[in-house]
């Protein structure tokens, strides 16, 4: 298979079914986030409410886009991102896989909700510092500025959750009248068919947002193991055609040798120096192919490399120059050039239908199973009473826009920390902090603070042992 050897396609098959399956525990890690509400309200059966779910997560990660899956995989330092060593490779996917495994099925386990967010960067970061170890020279260094991004959002949406989650309860008993939205729902009564429909639409847009911003990790996921276990079919997009690539290269070549050099600080300058090789090797790549509209498969991974490498160059210098005069550039010039980088980058920013089916049919099946423990928590033991129509509706609400916002931005967050933390504000907003089960808080809160460095450790631990083992 995509002509590996036996003992590589072995891999390569057994890496993509970790991947498949980490997104399906991730499924039925976070069901309970989208259908807790739609359960304990008896607005939808528990069978068709995570059915319904399930399918509306398959949705979100199919036509959810790409944003977050490329979020990820910038997140890995420069150095991983173009390094060609398999043993290196090969030890990062599986560090990667296992740690967000172990550390999601064992929070499942005890019915804590957790974030796979949590779990994915700090699995990233951890594989970051393993990598400075083993490198040569230690010049290594993680993508800060998209941690910090990362790291930020996933910080701030559970506060947003909670602050914004009591906003819409206050909202509610503004505008609503009906006393029964903000009672606890009768277990032998069906909820009107007003209140049943905003609480599905509710848990639909949860589903589908949860798909579009979950999912895609798995898609990220899948994509690092395809670029580092087959870089002759999926360094590049195949889809794509080289002409294009040829086109916007000799436009940034172009621009590039028209900038004022002494305009930029020495590292800058040192930068433009490597982009202009970078591009004249991607040029020449593209020029001596023998096949029309077509890269040697064994020099695609080199020109992805080149790729990469120029368009964070160029990253770093326009953002620090953005006077396009100074650089010698008119506005014209200037735009054209971050116009044919943009068009550059999406020859290795993509993932192919098969890889966004799979993730999605994965997240889907498992959103359909193991969804009870974490909907318990969440429906029965955040608050001290059960979950009113409003608190449903208003922890929602906030839930698949906060989530939904995020995605487009190409932000991952948590799903479960957002919903979890949005109940909790509700809770609050009905009976104050004395409202909240103190233990579960705890448990949520500690889990909260403690996955990142628990992964980091985890993931560092795996990639350091099997680099060695593999080496």
């Amino acid at each position: 298979m995509f002509g590996l050897s036996d003992g590589m396609t072995v891999l390569l098959v057994v890496s993509i079914i970790a991947a498949l399956a980490f997104e399906f525990i991730n499924g039925f890690h976070d069901t309970a986030n989208a259908v807790a509400t739609v359960i304990y309200t008896k607005s939808l059966k528990p069978r068709t409410a995570v059915i319904w779910s399930g399918i509306w997560n398959f949705l979100g990660v199919y036509f959810g886009g790409l944003a977050v899956a490329m979020a990820i995989i910038n997140l890995l330092p420069l150095e991983m991102l173009v390094d060609q060593n398999l043993a290196h490779n090969m030890a990062m996917v599986f560090a990667l896989i296992l740690t967000a495994i172990f550390w999601n099925l064992g929070t499942w386990y005890f019915g804590i909700p957790c974030s796979s967010s949590h779990t994915l960067l700090g699995s990233i970061f951890g594989v970051g510092i393993a990598f400075m170890f083993i490198n040569v020279d230690g010049n290594v260094a993680l993508n800060w500025k998209k941690v910090v991004d990362a790291g930020l959002a996933l910080l701030i949406s559970p506060l947003l959750g909670f602050g914004l989650a009591m906003l819409m309860m206050f909202i509610f008993k503004k505008v609503v009248k009906k006393k029964r939205f903000f009672r606890e729902p009768d277990p032998n009564k069906k909820p009107p068919f007003w209140i049943r429909s905003i609480l599905v639409l509710t848990c639909t847009s949860v589903s589908y947002f949860h798909g579009s911003n979950d999912g895609q990790k798995g898609v990220g996921l899948i994509m690092i193991i395809l670029i580092s276990l087959a870089p002759a079919y999926f360094a590049l997009d195949k889809s794509k055609s080289i002409s294009n690539m040829y086109g916007n290269i000799h436009a940034i070549e172009s621009y590039t040798n028209k900038m004022n050099v002494n305009a930029l600080s020495a590292e800058h300058q040192k930068k433009l120096a490597a982009i202009k090789l970078e591009v004249a090797e991607i040029k020449a790549e593209i020029e001596k192919s023998e096949v029309k509209d077509e890269i040697k498969a064994e020099n695609r991974l080199k020109v992805r490399n080149d790729i990469v490498l120029m368009s964070k160059s160029y990253e770093t210098i326009l953002k620090a120059n953005k006077d396009n005069a100074a650089i010698g550039l008119t506005e014209r010039e200037y735009k054209g050039l971050t116009k044919n980088i943009k068009a550059l980058k999406e020859f290795t920013e993509y993932a192919p239908w098969p890889v966004i089916l799979m993730v999605s049919m994965a997240l889907g099946l498992g959103t359909m199973i193991g969804w009870k423990r974490i909907v318990v928590t969440i429906g029965e033991k955040i608050g001290k009473s059960h979950l009113s129509y409003a608190q449903g509706a208003s922890a929602e609400i906030v839930a698949s826009s906060t989530i939904g916002l995020s995605s487009v931005l190409g932000l991952p967050v948590s799903t479960t920390h957002v919903l979890s933390s949005g109940i909790a504000g509700t809770m609050v907003s009905q009976g104050g902090l004395k409202n909240l089960q103190q233990k579960t808080i705890k448990n949520i809160l500690i889990a909260w603070v403690i996955t990142i460095p628990v992964t980091v450790i985890l993931s560092c631990g795996i990639f350091l042992g099997l680099y060695y083992l593999l080496g």
